[in-house]
Protein backbone atom coordinates (compact mmCIF):
# COMPACT_ATOMS: atom_id res chain seq x y z
CA UNK A 1 0.00 0.00 0.00
CA UNK A 2 2.75 2.47 0.98
CA UNK A 3 4.63 1.85 -2.26
CA UNK A 4 1.62 2.99 -4.26
CA UNK A 5 1.31 6.02 -1.99
CA UNK A 6 4.85 7.09 -2.82
CA UNK A 7 4.22 6.63 -6.53
CA UNK A 8 1.06 8.71 -6.34
CA UNK A 9 2.91 11.49 -4.51
CA UNK A 10 5.65 11.50 -7.16
CA UNK A 11 2.98 11.76 -9.88
CA UNK A 12 1.51 14.83 -8.17
CA UNK A 13 4.92 16.46 -7.75
CA UNK A 14 5.75 15.73 -11.38
CA UNK A 15 2.74 17.81 -12.44
CA UNK A 16 3.64 20.70 -10.12
CA UNK A 17 5.92 23.42 -11.50
CA UNK A 18 7.96 23.74 -8.32
CA UNK A 19 9.48 20.25 -7.96
CA UNK A 20 11.64 19.45 -10.96
CA UNK A 21 13.52 16.20 -10.23
CA UNK A 22 13.92 13.20 -7.94
CA UNK A 23 15.92 15.24 -5.43
CA UNK A 24 13.00 17.66 -5.05
CA UNK A 25 10.53 14.78 -4.80
CA UNK A 26 12.41 13.28 -1.85
CA UNK A 27 12.82 16.65 -0.10
CA UNK A 28 9.16 17.69 -0.44
CA UNK A 29 7.86 14.26 0.52
CA UNK A 30 10.20 14.31 3.53
CA UNK A 31 8.93 17.45 5.24
CA UNK A 32 5.30 16.42 4.84
CA UNK A 33 6.02 12.89 6.09
CA UNK A 34 7.93 14.37 9.01
CA UNK A 35 4.96 16.46 10.15
CA UNK A 36 2.63 13.46 9.93
CA UNK A 37 5.20 11.48 11.92
CA UNK A 38 5.24 14.16 14.63
CA UNK A 39 1.47 13.90 14.96
CA UNK A 40 1.65 10.13 15.44
CA UNK A 41 4.67 10.39 17.76
CA UNK A 42 2.94 12.87 20.06
CA UNK A 43 -0.22 10.75 20.08
CA UNK A 44 1.84 7.74 21.22
CA UNK A 45 3.63 9.75 23.90
CA UNK A 46 0.34 11.14 25.19
CA UNK A 47 -1.07 7.61 25.42
CA UNK A 48 2.02 6.36 27.27
CA UNK A 49 1.79 9.28 29.71
CA UNK A 50 -1.86 8.57 30.43
CA UNK A 51 -1.06 4.92 31.19
CA UNK A 52 1.55 6.12 33.68
CA UNK A 53 -0.93 8.58 35.24
CA UNK A 54 0.99 11.59 33.92
CA UNK A 55 0.19 14.56 31.69
CA UNK A 56 2.00 14.95 28.36
CA UNK A 57 2.89 18.45 27.14
CA UNK A 58 2.73 18.65 23.35
CA UNK A 59 5.66 20.05 21.39
CA UNK A 60 3.53 21.53 18.59
CA UNK A 61 0.87 24.16 19.35
CA UNK A 62 -2.63 23.01 18.42
CA UNK A 63 -3.01 25.39 15.43
CA UNK A 64 0.06 23.85 13.78
CA UNK A 65 -0.65 20.19 14.41
CA UNK A 66 -1.28 17.93 11.42
CA UNK A 67 -4.87 17.22 12.51
CA UNK A 68 -5.61 20.94 12.71
CA UNK A 69 -4.10 22.52 9.58
CA UNK A 70 -3.50 19.52 7.28
CA UNK A 71 -6.30 17.07 7.92
CA UNK A 72 -9.08 18.33 10.22
CA UNK A 73 -11.83 15.73 10.58
CA UNK A 74 -15.55 15.79 11.30
CA UNK A 75 -17.46 13.60 13.77
CA UNK A 76 -17.29 10.69 11.29
CA UNK A 77 -13.48 10.84 11.18
CA UNK A 78 -13.49 12.03 7.57
CA UNK A 79 -11.91 15.19 6.16
CA UNK A 80 -13.88 18.27 7.21
CA UNK A 81 -14.02 20.17 3.93
CA UNK A 82 -15.29 23.32 5.63
CA UNK A 83 -12.24 23.53 7.91
CA UNK A 84 -9.66 22.06 5.54
CA UNK A 85 -7.54 24.60 3.70
CA UNK A 86 -6.81 24.12 0.01
CA UNK A 87 -5.55 26.09 -2.98
CA UNK A 88 -3.96 29.47 -2.26
CA UNK A 89 -5.18 29.45 1.35
CA UNK A 90 -3.25 26.26 2.06
CA UNK A 91 -0.10 27.39 0.28
CA UNK A 92 -0.13 30.77 2.06
CA UNK A 93 -0.56 29.06 5.44
CA UNK A 94 2.36 26.70 4.75
CA UNK A 95 4.71 29.41 3.47
CA UNK A 96 3.78 32.34 5.70
CA UNK A 97 2.78 30.71 8.98
CA UNK A 98 3.73 27.01 9.29
CA UNK A 99 7.36 27.18 8.14
CA UNK A 100 8.23 30.36 10.14
CA UNK A 101 6.62 28.84 13.26
CA UNK A 102 8.55 25.57 12.95
CA UNK A 103 11.80 27.37 12.11
CA UNK A 104 11.49 29.22 15.44
CA UNK A 105 11.91 25.98 17.39
CA UNK A 106 15.68 26.17 16.91
CA UNK A 107 15.86 29.30 19.07
CA UNK A 108 13.47 27.97 21.72
CA UNK A 109 15.01 24.51 22.11
CA UNK A 110 16.89 23.80 25.33
CA UNK A 111 19.46 21.54 23.65
CA UNK A 112 20.77 20.79 20.13
CA UNK A 113 20.13 17.12 20.93
CA UNK A 114 16.39 17.68 21.38
CA UNK A 115 13.65 16.93 18.88
CA UNK A 116 12.56 20.57 19.11
CA UNK A 117 15.98 21.69 17.86
CA UNK A 118 15.86 19.20 14.96
CA UNK A 119 12.45 20.57 13.96
CA UNK A 120 13.84 24.11 13.91
CA UNK A 121 16.91 23.07 11.92
CA UNK A 122 14.91 21.21 9.29
CA UNK A 123 12.43 23.99 8.63
CA UNK A 124 15.14 26.61 8.73
CA UNK A 125 17.02 24.88 5.93
CA UNK A 126 14.34 23.82 3.46
CA UNK A 127 11.38 25.57 1.89
CA UNK A 128 8.13 24.48 0.38
CA UNK A 129 8.71 24.14 -3.36
CA UNK A 130 5.20 22.94 -4.20
CA UNK A 131 3.64 25.86 -6.03
CA UNK A 132 0.06 24.66 -6.16
CA UNK A 133 -1.96 24.53 -2.96
CA UNK A 134 -4.19 21.98 -4.66
CA UNK A 135 -1.17 19.70 -5.12
CA UNK A 136 -0.30 20.12 -1.44
CA UNK A 137 -3.86 19.11 -0.54
CA UNK A 138 -3.69 16.01 -2.75
CA UNK A 139 -0.38 14.94 -1.18
CA UNK A 140 -1.70 15.53 2.35
CA UNK A 141 -4.70 13.31 1.60
CA UNK A 142 -2.35 10.50 0.58
CA UNK A 143 0.03 10.90 3.53
CA UNK A 144 -2.96 10.85 5.90
CA UNK A 145 -3.40 7.18 4.99
CA UNK A 146 0.21 6.40 6.04
CA UNK A 147 0.58 5.42 9.68
CA UNK A 148 3.69 5.29 11.88
CA UNK A 149 2.03 3.36 14.69
CA UNK A 150 3.32 -0.23 14.40
CA UNK A 151 6.86 -1.54 13.93
CA UNK A 152 5.73 -3.29 10.72
CA UNK A 153 4.49 0.00 9.29
CA UNK A 154 7.69 1.80 10.25
CA UNK A 155 9.77 -0.98 8.68
CA UNK A 156 7.86 -0.82 5.40
CA UNK A 157 8.03 2.96 5.30
CA UNK A 158 11.77 2.96 6.04
CA UNK A 159 12.41 0.42 3.25
CA UNK A 160 10.43 2.45 0.75
CA UNK A 161 12.18 5.65 1.83
CA UNK A 162 15.53 3.92 1.27
CA UNK A 163 14.38 3.06 -2.26
CA UNK A 164 13.57 6.72 -2.88
CA UNK A 165 17.04 7.72 -1.66
CA UNK A 166 18.58 5.12 -3.97
CA UNK A 167 16.59 6.46 -6.92
CA UNK A 168 17.77 9.94 -6.01
CA UNK A 169 21.34 8.66 -6.00
CA UNK A 170 20.85 7.28 -9.50
CA UNK A 171 19.60 10.56 -10.96
CA UNK A 172 23.05 12.00 -11.54
CA UNK A 173 23.74 15.63 -10.71
CA UNK A 174 24.45 15.73 -6.95
CA UNK A 175 22.30 12.72 -6.13
CA UNK A 176 25.05 10.13 -6.26
CA UNK A 177 26.94 11.65 -3.33
CA UNK A 178 24.01 10.88 -1.02
CA UNK A 179 23.86 7.15 -1.61
CA UNK A 180 26.34 4.40 -0.75
CA UNK A 181 25.20 0.88 -1.76
CA UNK A 182 23.68 -0.73 1.32
CA UNK A 183 25.32 -4.16 0.76
CA UNK A 184 28.70 -2.42 1.00
CA UNK A 185 27.72 -0.54 4.18
CA UNK A 186 26.41 -3.72 5.80
CA UNK A 187 29.64 -5.54 4.96
CA UNK A 188 31.77 -2.76 6.44
CA UNK A 189 29.72 -2.88 9.65
CA UNK A 190 29.88 -6.69 9.85
CA UNK A 191 33.64 -6.47 9.40
CA UNK A 192 34.08 -3.94 12.23
CA UNK A 193 31.48 -5.57 14.54
CA UNK A 194 30.31 -2.61 16.69
CA UNK A 195 28.78 -3.35 20.08
CA UNK A 196 26.41 -1.59 22.46
CA UNK A 197 28.42 1.08 24.27
CA UNK A 198 30.51 2.06 21.23
CA UNK A 199 30.04 5.60 19.95
CA UNK A 200 29.74 5.47 16.17
CA UNK A 201 30.45 8.51 13.98
CA UNK A 202 30.03 9.57 10.36
CA UNK A 203 31.29 13.08 9.66
CA UNK A 204 29.99 13.05 6.07
CA UNK A 205 26.62 11.56 6.90
CA UNK A 206 24.76 12.11 3.59
CA UNK A 207 21.45 10.24 3.84
CA UNK A 208 22.65 8.51 7.06
CA UNK A 209 22.97 5.11 5.40
CA UNK A 210 25.93 4.12 7.60
CA UNK A 211 24.15 5.15 10.80
CA UNK A 212 20.81 3.47 10.06
CA UNK A 213 22.56 0.24 9.12
CA UNK A 214 24.63 0.43 12.31
CA UNK A 215 21.41 1.00 14.27
CA UNK A 216 19.76 -2.06 12.70
CA UNK A 217 22.89 -4.17 13.26
CA UNK A 218 23.11 -3.27 16.95
CA UNK A 219 19.35 -3.58 17.49
CA UNK A 220 19.52 -7.17 16.25
CA UNK A 221 22.93 -8.05 17.72
CA UNK A 222 21.47 -9.34 20.99
CA UNK A 223 18.41 -9.12 23.22
CA UNK A 224 18.50 -5.48 24.30
CA UNK A 225 17.31 -4.42 27.73
CA UNK A 226 15.86 -0.98 28.53
CA UNK A 227 19.28 0.53 29.30
CA UNK A 228 20.76 -0.89 26.09
CA UNK A 229 17.93 0.57 24.00
CA UNK A 230 18.24 3.97 25.67
CA UNK A 231 21.98 3.97 25.00
CA UNK A 232 21.42 2.93 21.38
CA UNK A 233 18.81 5.66 20.88
CA UNK A 234 20.63 8.51 22.58
CA UNK A 235 24.36 7.85 23.01
CA UNK A 236 25.55 5.71 20.10
CA UNK A 237 25.03 7.25 16.66
CA UNK A 238 26.51 10.62 15.70
CA UNK A 239 26.80 12.45 12.40
CA UNK A 240 27.52 15.76 10.70
CA UNK A 241 26.28 17.01 7.35
CA UNK A 242 27.05 20.22 5.48
CA UNK A 243 24.27 20.43 2.88
CA UNK A 244 20.59 21.13 3.70
CA UNK A 245 18.95 18.45 1.53
CA UNK A 246 20.93 15.42 2.76
CA UNK A 247 20.66 16.75 6.31
CA UNK A 248 16.87 16.69 6.13
CA UNK A 249 16.87 13.28 4.44
CA UNK A 250 19.27 11.90 7.06
CA UNK A 251 17.03 13.05 9.92
CA UNK A 252 13.92 11.57 8.27
CA UNK A 253 15.70 8.35 7.36
CA UNK A 254 16.87 7.76 10.93
CA UNK A 255 13.45 8.62 12.36
CA UNK A 256 11.77 6.11 10.04
CA UNK A 257 14.26 3.48 11.18
CA UNK A 258 13.32 4.14 14.80
CA UNK A 259 15.75 6.80 16.09
CA UNK A 260 13.47 9.44 17.60
CA UNK A 261 15.92 12.37 17.94
CA UNK A 262 18.96 11.71 15.72
CA UNK A 263 22.29 13.16 16.88
CA UNK A 264 23.04 14.73 13.51
CA UNK A 265 24.47 18.24 13.40
CA UNK A 266 24.08 20.53 10.41
CA UNK A 267 27.61 21.86 9.99
CA UNK A 268 30.64 21.82 7.69
CA UNK A 269 32.81 19.16 9.33
CA UNK A 270 35.92 20.46 7.57
CA UNK A 271 35.43 23.96 9.00
CA UNK A 272 36.52 22.60 12.39
CA UNK A 273 40.19 22.86 13.29
CA UNK A 274 41.32 19.30 14.00
CA UNK A 275 43.95 20.52 16.49
CA UNK A 276 41.04 21.42 18.79
CA UNK A 277 39.53 17.91 18.82
CA UNK A 278 39.64 16.66 22.41
CA UNK A 279 39.24 13.21 23.93
CA UNK A 280 35.52 13.80 24.59
CA UNK A 281 35.09 14.44 20.86
CA UNK A 282 36.51 11.07 19.85
CA UNK A 283 34.71 7.87 18.88
CA UNK A 284 35.26 4.13 19.14
CA UNK A 285 34.07 3.55 15.56
CA UNK A 286 34.06 5.73 12.45
CA UNK A 287 32.33 4.57 9.27
CA UNK A 288 31.94 6.90 6.31
CA UNK A 289 32.07 7.55 2.59
CA UNK A 290 33.36 11.13 2.46
CA UNK A 291 32.82 13.09 -0.76
CA UNK A 292 35.78 12.92 -3.10
CA UNK A 293 36.62 15.15 -6.03
CA UNK A 294 35.36 18.20 -4.18
CA UNK A 295 37.44 21.26 -3.52
CA UNK A 296 37.80 23.25 -0.33
CA UNK A 297 38.87 26.88 0.04
CA UNK A 298 42.28 27.88 1.38
CA UNK A 299 40.87 29.04 4.74
CA UNK A 300 39.29 25.61 5.29
CA UNK A 301 42.57 23.89 4.48
CA UNK A 302 44.20 25.89 7.30
CA UNK A 303 42.33 23.63 9.75
CA UNK A 304 44.57 20.71 8.77
CA UNK A 305 48.31 20.08 9.19
CA UNK A 306 48.45 18.51 5.73
CA UNK A 307 46.96 20.98 3.25
CA UNK A 308 44.91 19.68 0.31
CA UNK A 309 42.07 20.96 -1.83
CA UNK A 310 40.76 17.37 -2.11
CA UNK A 311 37.92 16.97 0.39
CA UNK A 312 38.50 13.24 0.91
CA UNK A 313 42.09 13.81 2.10
CA UNK A 314 40.89 16.43 4.59
CA UNK A 315 38.13 14.14 5.83
CA UNK A 316 40.60 11.30 6.34
CA UNK A 317 42.75 13.55 8.56
CA UNK A 318 39.61 14.50 10.50
CA UNK A 319 38.68 10.85 10.97
CA UNK A 320 42.15 9.83 12.14
CA UNK A 321 42.12 12.64 14.70
CA UNK A 322 38.52 11.84 15.78
CA UNK A 323 39.21 8.14 16.41
CA UNK A 324 39.90 7.01 19.98
CA UNK A 325 43.03 5.03 20.75
CA UNK A 326 42.09 1.43 19.98
CA UNK A 327 39.14 2.59 17.87
CA UNK A 328 38.40 1.19 14.41
CA UNK A 329 37.41 2.85 11.14
CA UNK A 330 36.03 1.70 7.79
CA UNK A 331 36.32 4.46 5.19
CA UNK A 332 35.36 4.37 1.50
CA UNK A 333 37.77 6.45 -0.58
CA UNK A 334 38.81 6.81 -4.22
CA UNK A 335 41.48 4.24 -5.09
CA UNK A 336 43.91 6.94 -6.27
CA UNK A 337 44.48 7.77 -2.58
CA UNK A 338 46.69 4.68 -2.42
CA UNK A 339 49.20 6.04 -4.93
CA UNK A 340 48.54 9.73 -5.63
CA UNK A 341 51.53 11.94 -4.84
CA UNK A 342 49.23 14.63 -3.44
CA UNK A 343 48.05 12.15 -0.80
CA UNK A 344 51.56 11.15 0.31
CA UNK A 345 51.43 13.14 3.55
CA UNK A 346 48.03 11.75 4.55
CA UNK A 347 49.14 8.17 3.74
CA UNK A 348 52.23 8.69 5.89
CA UNK A 349 50.12 9.98 8.78
CA UNK A 350 47.70 7.05 8.44
CA UNK A 351 50.46 4.43 8.38
CA UNK A 352 52.35 5.94 11.33
CA UNK A 353 49.41 6.61 13.66
CA UNK A 354 47.13 3.71 12.70
CA UNK A 355 47.32 0.06 11.76
CA UNK A 356 45.91 -0.07 8.23
CA UNK A 357 45.16 -3.76 8.54
CA UNK A 358 42.95 -4.33 5.48
CA UNK A 359 42.11 -2.81 2.10
CA UNK A 360 39.04 -3.91 0.13
CA UNK A 361 39.56 -3.14 -3.57
CA UNK A 362 36.19 -2.61 -5.30
CA UNK A 363 35.18 -2.76 -8.98
CA UNK A 364 34.52 0.50 -10.80
CA UNK A 365 30.76 0.16 -11.12
CA UNK A 366 29.96 -0.27 -7.42
CA UNK A 367 29.01 3.40 -7.58
CA UNK A 368 26.79 4.72 -10.35
CA UNK A 369 29.39 7.33 -11.32
CA UNK A 370 31.80 4.50 -12.18
CA UNK A 371 34.55 5.78 -9.85
CA UNK A 372 37.03 3.13 -8.66
CA UNK A 373 37.07 2.96 -4.87
CA UNK A 374 38.64 1.07 -1.97
CA UNK A 375 37.63 0.61 1.66
CA UNK A 376 40.31 1.32 4.25
CA UNK A 377 40.05 -0.58 7.53
CA UNK A 378 42.34 0.77 10.25
CA UNK A 379 42.80 0.80 14.02
CA UNK A 380 44.17 3.81 15.90
CA UNK A 381 47.18 3.63 18.17
CA UNK A 382 49.82 1.45 16.56
CA UNK A 383 51.75 1.80 13.27
CA UNK A 384 51.08 -0.34 10.22
CA UNK A 385 53.44 -3.28 9.65
CA UNK A 386 51.59 -5.28 7.03
CA UNK A 387 48.36 -4.87 5.06
CA UNK A 388 45.92 -7.55 3.94
CA UNK A 389 44.35 -6.81 0.56
CA UNK A 390 41.22 -8.31 -0.95
CA UNK A 391 40.32 -7.63 -4.56
CA UNK A 392 36.65 -8.07 -5.41
CA UNK A 393 36.59 -9.74 -8.83
CA UNK A 394 33.10 -10.39 -10.19
CA UNK A 395 32.14 -12.43 -13.22
CA UNK A 396 29.46 -9.92 -14.21
CA UNK A 397 29.39 -6.22 -14.97
CA UNK A 398 27.77 -4.04 -12.33
CA UNK A 399 25.24 -1.34 -13.19
CA UNK A 400 21.95 0.28 -12.20
CA UNK A 401 19.99 -2.84 -13.16
CA UNK A 402 22.63 -5.22 -11.81
CA UNK A 403 23.95 -3.65 -8.58
CA UNK A 404 26.29 -4.97 -5.93
CA UNK A 405 24.68 -7.44 -3.52
CA UNK A 406 25.71 -8.95 -0.19
CA UNK A 407 26.46 -12.28 -1.85
CA UNK A 408 29.19 -10.57 -3.88
CA UNK A 409 30.95 -9.67 -0.64
CA UNK A 410 30.44 -12.98 1.19
CA UNK A 411 33.91 -14.31 0.39
CA UNK A 412 35.52 -11.08 1.61
CA UNK A 413 33.65 -11.35 4.91
CA UNK A 414 34.71 -14.97 5.30
CA UNK A 415 38.36 -14.41 4.38
CA UNK A 416 38.90 -11.22 6.40
CA UNK A 417 38.01 -13.06 9.63
CA UNK A 418 41.35 -14.91 9.40
CA UNK A 419 43.04 -12.74 6.75
CA UNK A 420 43.17 -15.71 4.41
CA UNK A 421 45.44 -15.60 1.37
CA UNK A 422 43.93 -16.67 -1.95
CA UNK A 423 43.80 -15.76 -5.64
CA UNK A 424 41.93 -12.63 -4.61
CA UNK A 425 43.73 -11.80 -1.36
CA UNK A 426 47.33 -11.22 -0.34
CA UNK A 427 49.61 -9.53 2.19
CA UNK A 428 52.01 -6.61 1.66
CA UNK A 429 54.71 -5.91 4.27
CA UNK A 430 55.30 -2.23 4.84
CA UNK A 431 59.04 -2.88 4.73
CA UNK A 432 58.58 -3.75 1.04
CA UNK A 433 56.92 -0.40 0.27
CA UNK A 434 59.08 2.37 -1.22
CA UNK A 435 59.35 4.97 1.60
CA UNK A 436 59.82 7.73 -0.97
CA UNK A 437 56.38 7.17 -2.52
CA UNK A 438 54.47 4.99 -0.02
CA UNK A 439 52.62 3.57 -3.01
CA UNK A 440 49.95 1.25 -1.57
CA UNK A 441 48.24 0.39 -4.86
CA UNK A 442 46.24 -2.83 -4.87
CA UNK A 443 48.45 -4.87 -7.21
CA UNK A 444 47.34 -8.48 -7.03
CA UNK A 445 50.48 -10.66 -7.25
CA UNK A 446 48.31 -13.63 -8.20
CA UNK A 447 47.06 -12.01 -11.38
CA UNK A 448 49.12 -11.88 -14.53
CA UNK A 449 50.26 -8.43 -15.65
CA UNK A 450 50.52 -9.69 -19.21
CA UNK A 451 48.84 -7.36 -21.68
CA UNK A 452 46.95 -9.15 -24.46
CA UNK A 453 47.68 -7.34 -27.72
CA UNK A 454 45.36 -7.39 -30.72
CA UNK A 455 46.63 -8.76 -34.01
CA UNK A 456 47.50 -6.29 -36.82
CA UNK A 457 44.50 -7.64 -38.75
CA UNK A 458 42.14 -6.82 -35.84
CA UNK A 459 43.56 -3.30 -35.58
CA UNK A 460 43.24 -2.70 -39.34
CA UNK A 461 39.63 -3.93 -39.32
CA UNK A 462 38.74 -1.54 -36.52
CA UNK A 463 40.42 1.36 -38.34
CA UNK A 464 38.44 0.48 -41.49
CA UNK A 465 35.17 0.46 -39.55
CA UNK A 466 35.95 3.82 -37.95
CA UNK A 467 36.86 5.35 -41.31
CA UNK A 468 33.60 4.06 -42.77
CA UNK A 469 31.59 5.53 -39.88
CA UNK A 470 33.32 8.89 -40.35
CA UNK A 471 32.60 8.86 -44.10
CA UNK A 472 28.93 8.06 -43.49
CA UNK A 473 28.64 10.94 -41.01
CA UNK A 474 30.24 13.40 -43.48
CA UNK A 475 27.89 12.24 -46.24
CA UNK A 476 24.84 12.86 -44.03
CA UNK A 477 26.15 16.31 -43.08
CA UNK A 478 26.58 17.24 -46.76
CA UNK A 479 23.07 16.03 -47.54
CA UNK A 480 21.68 18.10 -44.67
CA UNK A 481 23.56 21.24 -45.77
Amino acid sequence: MFEQCFKNIDDILFKDAGASNELDYVEQTSWLLFLKYLEDLEANKEMEAELDGQTYTHIIDKAYTWSEWAYPTNSDGKLDHEKAKTGDDLKDFVDLKLFPYLKGFKEKAESPDSLEYKIGEIFGEIRNKIQSGYCIRDIINIIQTMSFQSQEEKHELSSLYENKIQNMGNTGRNGGEYYTPRPLIKTIIKTIKPKIGDRIYDGAVGSAGFLVEAFDYLKNSKQLNVDDMKKLQEETLYGKEKKPLPYVIAIMNMILHGVEAPNIIHTNTLAENISQIQEKDRYEIIIANPPFGGKERAEVQQNFPIKSSETAYLFLQHFIKSLKAGGTAGIVIKNTFLSNGDAFGVRKELLESCNLYAVLDLPAKVFTAGVKTVVLFFKKGEPTKKIWYYQLNLERNLGKTNPLNEGDLAEFLEYQASFKESDNSWFVNLDDIDPETLDLSAKNPNKSDEVIHRTPEEIMNEMYDLDKQSADILTRIKEFV
